[in-house]
């Protein structure tokens, strides 16, 4: 694994005594959940409360006005990152779940209307469904759902089928939560625009993994959350089209979302300043500019490489365990997410039993319930990892669920 060991250093949780269990180290292993941070993420956030604690588009004075240019050099930053065509394009959420949101709200209710389609699959995280649920309920329009198959894929012949004229929003992940499963956007957009629908991206799982050009793609909205990409919680990212944007009403009212405020009516700002009322989480937005270099300078190439031999050795060594049955993609499909069920132990007692072992991994629905009834299951285990894990943490694993099976025997 390409530094693997090294970069681990970069992450100070893994050096600090406290996470220790009975001598064993942390092993972390729920990267799809929330990624660890780098000491460089760490640092920004406290040299902002350090050195530029002032807030945003306020104040008139030095200090106010670096914060401003620190926060604005975070949306440049974004911009460059996922290639959008200007940084008005990026607005500053609390996460995925409410950038979705405010798409759910301001497009839903401004352009859905009865007997219209909204589409999603059966890959979606509650994030990326409920919301959609809610509109259709709204505004008695109808809710479609793209079948997965047999190997954890989205069913692009059923996809085909269901778009119609009445397709209005395609709402899709680009990475399964669950599988990980890479779903085929270009196919997907490209087929979606004929029918003159907009497309919007869940890139919460993918962001920083893989590189994301949303002009190449030519989606309408990308959504991703800084703490899954190495940064602190509480930022997330909405990418929308200039124009697309400029349509939407504002999604939260307040200060700083305005142009000019009379007793009875306002005016409001050009996006993105519409859509981020009220003090954001300017902190966190400099530990998210953090992550950002951080990752610019590993490079995704090192990332992509990486994740993909540890996928690759995870899975033969997993497959040695006896009763164990991965719920994986294609090899050419996948990212760094593997589910699992083993024998008839409860995931909540594998996880039990690995975390005597000081390995976290995730087990339960991974906020997918309609999938787990479509699996006919309740729950299942779920590794997933990143830039900090290496082969030796898989093999910690394995050992620490041959373990299990002796318990549950």
């Amino acid at each position: 694994m390409k530094d693997s060991k090294a970069l681990k250093k970069d992450f100070p949780i893994f050096a600090t005594k406290s996470v220790k269990k009975d001598g064993k180290e942390l092993i972390y292993l729920d990267s799809a959940s929330t990624t660890q941070k780098p000491e460089s993420v760490i640092t920004a956030i406290t040299d902002y409360y350090k050195t530029s604690n002032a807030n945003i588009h306020r104040g008139i004075y030095t200090l106010s006005e670096k914060a401003t240019i620190q926060y604005e050099d975070v949306r440049k930053k974004t911009a460059t990152f996922i290639n959008a065509g200007t940084p008005e394009e990026i607005i500053f959420t609390r996460n995925t779940t409410e950038a979705i949101n405010l798409l759910a709200y301001t497009f839903g209710e401004k352009h859905i209307k009865q007997d219209d389609e909204i589409i999603v699959s059966e890959l979606e995280h509650h994030s990326n469904l409920v919301p959609w649920q809610e509109v259709v309920k709204r505004k008695k329009a109808k809710l479609k759902v793209i079948p997965i198959k047999s190997d954890y894929t989205p069913d692009m012949d059923e996809y085909h089928k269901i778009l119609s004229p009445k397709t209005k929003l395609v709402a899709i992940t680009s990475m399964s939560n669950v599988f990980g499963t890479k779903t085929p956007l270009k196919e997907i957009i490209e087929a979606a625009h004929k029918k003159n629908a907009l497309v919007l991206v869940d890139g919460a799982q993918s962001a920083a993994h893989q590189k994301t050009d949303v002009q190449a793609l030519n989606c309408d909205f990308f959504t991703m959350s800084s703490h899954k990409m190495l940064g602190p919680t509480g930022v997330g990212i909405l990418y929308g089209k200039k124009e697309l944007l400029a349509d939407l009403p504002p999604f939260m009212f307040g200060g700083d979302m305005i142009k000019s405020v009379s007793q009875y009516d306002s005016e409001y700002a050009d996006p993105p300043v519409k859509f981020e009322a009220g003090t954001p989480n300017i902190g966190g937005i400099m530990g998210f500019g953090a992550a950002l270099d951080y990752i610019n300078k590993i490079g995704f190439k090192t990332i992509e490489e990486n994740d993909k031999k540890l996928f690759e050795y995870a899975v033969k060594k997993l497959s040695e365990i006896e009763g164990i049955n991965l719920l994986i993609p294609p090899a050419d499909k996948a990212g760094p997410v593997i589910s699992f069920t083993l024998k008839d132990i409860h995931p909540h007692d594998i996880a039990a039993v690995l975390d005597q072992d000081n390995i976290c991994i995730r087990a339960g629905h991974h906020c997918a319930q309609p999938l787990m009834e479509k699996l006919g299951i309740p729950a299942t285990a779920r590794i997933s990892f990143h830039i900090y894990n290496t082969p030796e943490d898989i093999d910690k694993t394995c050992d620490s669920l041959k373990k299990a099976i002796k318990i549950f025997e």
